[in-house]
């Protein structure tokens, strides 16, 4: 893996509805929910991705891969491999896979935390995704599993 300590980094979390994006740096070791882009019957919305990326200009791309719990692929691995593909060679940057499972779920429930402790407006599916792909980040940047199969 390439040294990417001062580096920004984009995470992605695949839905085939939205993709949640988050960025941070290996540098602080810090990461925070940015937006969703759409994905749906039409395709990824290519242009608001090359938005972001544009924007942020990151080192490499992070991107969660949905595993089971025991580590076996899950319905939607061989889906994200291909994005995972076509991200590398859209934008020529180099895609980390990371474990995502229970990304969602953790993201889902921190939200919950936050709004009882006096966040009065409802949860979003967009903000559960963001902060899932905030999670995914999070992992690679501590040094979780990389690249699973």
């Amino acid at each position: 893996m390439p040294d990417t300590s001062a580096h920004t980094l984009l995470a992605l979390d695949y839905g085939q509805k939205r993709i949640g994006i988050a960025v941070g740096t290996a540098l602080t070791g810090t990461s925070h929910p940015v937006v969703t882009v759409r994905n749906g019957p039409g395709g990824v919305d290519w242009d608001h991705l090359s938005e972001l990326i544009r924007t942020w200009e990151p080192e490499a791309l992070v991107l969660g891969l949905p595993l089971h719990e025991d580590g076996s692929a899950h319905a939607l691995s061989e889906e994200v491999h291909r994005f995972g593909r076509q991200l590398e060679g859209r934008f020529r940057l180099i895609v980390h896979m990371v474990n995502e499972h229970l990304t969602s779920w953790d993201a889902r429930r921190e939200l919950v935390e936050q709004r009882r402790r006096g966040r009065k407006r409802r949860i979003r599916r967009e903000q559960i995704d963001a902060g899932a792909a905030q999670r995914i980040l999070q992992d690679f940047l501590e040094g979780a599993t990389h690249d699973p199969a």
